[in-house]
């Protein structure tokens, strides 16, 4: 029988030192984990992201897009109104959304199609549902569309206060 040279043999007592370190590396690990989950309410790290006006009510048609910028103007977007109650919509019909348009399996920048109410990317050919919250529907990307978090004031003044999902390139959304 021929035997493999790189097979290592390796001892009872070997493989138990490996065995107990590697355990106690993941027991470390964890506990790392946990105790910057509970410097944060809910876990993660706190974003604080700017109060931008970005409209009124009345700059928008249905299903006519309004070109914006958020969190800053490296950070294209989109404000929508969908005529019609939608996922995350705001406003006296909860029709109005508004989102990234980098498209983030690649960065490429999408396109509104209305007769489908959805983003497409002509890069990689994902497809997203405005209608559902950004949510990816068709194409390479894994993540669905980074959501605005909107808030409109008693004057119909429509401002970007968060977004749900990291921007495409960026290792953070906190700005500064």
């Amino acid at each position: 029988m021929k035997r493999c040279r790189l097979l290592v043999e390796v001892g009872r007592r070997q493989f138990l030192r490996g065995t107990v370190s590697t355990a106690a590396g993941a027991a470390a690990a964890a506990a790392v984990v946990q105790k910057a989950e509970a410097a944060v309410p809910g876990g993660g790290a706190p974003v604080r992201y700017p109060r931008t006006r970005l409209a009124n009510i009345d700059d928008l048609k249905v299903n006519v897009p309004l070109e914006v910028a958020y969190p800053d103007a490296d950070a294209p977007g989109v404000l929508l109104r969908l005529g019609q109650p939608v996922e995350g919509g705001v406003g006296p019909e909860r029709d109005i959304v508004g989102f990234s348009t980098i498209c983030p399996h690649k960065g490429f920048p999408l396109h509104y199609v209305a007769e489908t109410r959805t983003l497409h990317c002509p890069g990689h050919y994902s497809v997203f549902d405005v209608e559902k919250g950004g949510q990816q529907v068709w194409g390479h990307a894994t993540m669905n569309l980074p959501q605005y978090e909107l808030v409109v004031d008693e004057k119909g003044d429509i401002y970007a206060v968060g977004i749900d999902e990291l921007l495409y390139g960026r290792l953070s959304n906190v700005l500064g």
